[in-house]
């Protein structure tokens, strides 16, 4: 796949390394070319210099060829204009831009451009480190809204239904951890002992989901 990346960062040439090392064929734009000293000697893409929402710069880019399209440079502006001409202009189905306001995620994820709210998404990392294992998400949608988080569970939920958990605590059981195996949750699924269990919900809803969980099953009914 043709990727093209705007903005030679530490993140975008982190990533044009990653991609050309799996195989991809790679472009990465940036309007100051002392960036590009980030690229490692070897380096065999593309750069190309200039602003990457002008059409020409992007054609440079073989944005006419590519599969995806990463917006990662300082700008917010910049970032979500570009995806959007990604997307609009050349029809680049796969697009994805950094933001740092992560208060404009939810408008920007309207306009069919996924972001990654740089700020909230460092901050989750951080927190997920210092405070205690599953007071944190492992996972949030760019509005802030949704989140993916590890539960804990009274131990007399062992050899319940996951639907029956589920229907409790109102909320989707996204996956288990098993003795080291992810599991996805059947119809017919029970949870053992051991399980390391996760599930998917709007985050006010999560103190009510802990305080069900935390309940046996018997105190719950």
């Amino acid at each position: 796949m043709h990727i093209v990346i705007m903005g030679c960062g530490r993140v975008g040439s982190t990533l044009a390394h990653i991609l050309e090392d799996s195989g991809h064929s790679v472009a990465i734009i940036d309007r100051d070319p002392q960036a590009f000293r980030r690229l490692r000697a070897g380096f065999r893409g593309r750069r190309v210099t200039g602003i990457g929402f002008d059409r020409d710069v992007l054609e440079e880019a073989g944005i006419e060829a590519a599969g995806a399209y990463v917006a990662v440079s300082s700008g917010d502006n910049s970032n979500i204009i570009s995806a959007r001409v990604a997307r609009e202009t050349f029809g680049v189905d796969n697009v994805v831009a950094r933001i740092y306001d992560s208060r404009r995620a939810e408008v920007y994820q309207r306009l069919g451009i996924p972001t990654v709210a740089t700020v909230r998404w460092t901050a989750d990392q951080i927190l997920r480190r210092v405070l205690p294992e599953g007071a944190e998400p492992l996972w949030r949608d760019p509005s802030g809204r949704v989140v993916l988080a590890e539960v804990a569970y009274h131990p007399g939920w062992v050899g319940t239904p996951t639907r029956d958990l589920e229907a409790a605590a109102g909320s989707r059981l996204a996956f288990i951890n098993r003795m080291g195996e992810t599991l996805l949750p059947r119809t017919d699924s029970v949870v053992q002992e051991g399980d390391v269990l996760h599930v998917l919900a709007v985050e006010t809803d999560m103190d009510r989901i802990n305080k069900v969980l935390s309940s046996g099953p018997e105190e719950e009914h």
